[in-house]
């Protein structure tokens, strides 16, 4: 996620990602701007299937007006498999997403793409918390994030990424 907080709002919509989307998608996934926040296309194509997949999933095209510009998902942490780290709180659900369109980036398009994937999570599901997983090597990701209210919990040394920021962000309290 990139995003600039002085940036005027943009008409930041969310809309379920489609098969139609597809083309689309994997296109986005080869820029080398999207490579360095997700890395190698195949990778994140099978993380993509996996959501579009997952009925419990959320997946998401970002739109400014009617142009798709990103792509955004939620998924609940435990279907990414038996290795994560041991201070995820049960019931939290991993978020990611990317600003594939160069002219929306900076924007504050991330910022405001991740608060509608976050009421969609916390008003659809039993989630107690989002995470994300962000390189070490990204500060500008972690400023990011921080921006968007998720706190850093530990380093950990994921099997595929490498050494990451676990942040959270808690449902908010009623």
């Amino acid at each position: 996620m990139t995003g600039d907080e002085n940036a005027l709002p943009l008409d930041v919509r969310l809309r379920p990602a489609e098969e139609t989307d597809w083309p689309q998608l994997t296109r986005w996934l080869r820029d080398p701007a999207v490579q360095k926040w997700w890395g190698h296309a195949s990778d994140a194509e099978a993380a993509i299937r996996l959501i579009l997949e997952t009925p419990s999933a959320i997946g998401r095209i970002i739109e400014v007006g009617d142009r798709p510009v990103g792509y955004a998902h939620a998924i609940e942490a435990t279907f990414w498999g038996e290795t994560l780290p041991d201070d995820l709180p049960d019931w939290t659900w991993d978020v990611d997403l990317f600003i594939a369109e160069a002219d929306y980036r900076g924007r504050g398009v991330g910022k405001q793409a991740l608060e509608l994937l976050a009421e969609d999570v916390f008003g659809s599901t039993f989630a107690m918390a989002l995470s994300v997983f962000v390189s070490v090597k990204n500060e500008v990701a972690v400023r990011s994030y921080e921006q968007a209210g998720f706190k850093w919990v530990s380093v950990w040394d994921d099997p595929i990424a490498g050494p990451v920021w676990l942040m959270l962000r808690e449902r908010p309290k009623k």
